[in-house]
């Protein structure tokens, strides 16, 4: 069975896999450092050059690869959920914890991150974090099998509720 953390952008996926990895003696493995792998160019590249659809092809392909493995800690981008498929697979051999962070957690962590490239384009960066968060929330919910909230919380007591889960 795989541990496969999803939820939306900063909400401590990527840092709390290492941690449940590391105590479950598994392997970490990144949606989007798959994808990365998968066509030799960054994620801001891979969307310049490609756009978004493109993107989620690949993320959808590191999806159905890793659902064909077992015992592994699965940290998935943020928009994983996006397909439905992504969702199905992924829970055929894992079960999905969703990390949860508010909107001003969310922008305390990722402000300064230039490796995550706008998902909309055109708005500011709350409002992208709001509409966005608005528009997936549903979709996290329906994916998850347990929900964890992160807000002032730290990373080990988020791996340690997600490991008491399991």
């Amino acid at each position: 069975m795989n541990v496969v953390l999803i939820g939306y952008r900063g909400t401590g996926k990527s840092t709390t896999g290492k941690i449940v990895a590391a105590r479950l003696g598994r392997i970490l493995v990144s949606t989007d450092a798959e994808i990365v792998k998968l066509d030799g160019q960054s994620i801001p590249e891979i969307v310049e050059q490609n756009g978004w659809e493109y993107f989620r092809d690949l993320e959808a392909k590191v999806c159905q690869e890793l659902a064909g493995q077992t015992g592994l800690v699965v940290d998935t981008g943020g928009g994983a959920i996006l397909r439905s498929r992504n969702v199905e697979v992924l829970k055929e051999t894992g079960r999905l914890f969703w990390l949860t962070a508010s909107v001003s957690t969310i922008t305390e962590r990722i402000g300064q991150d230039s490796q995550r490239p706008s998902l909309t384009g055109v708005k500011s960066f709350l409002d992208e974090i709001q509409d966005v968060l608005r528009e997936r929330t549903p979709k996290y919910q329906a994916a998850a099998d347990y929900v964890i909230e992160t807000d002032g919380r730290s990373v080990t007591q988020v791996a340690d509720e997600i490991l008491a889960r399991l």
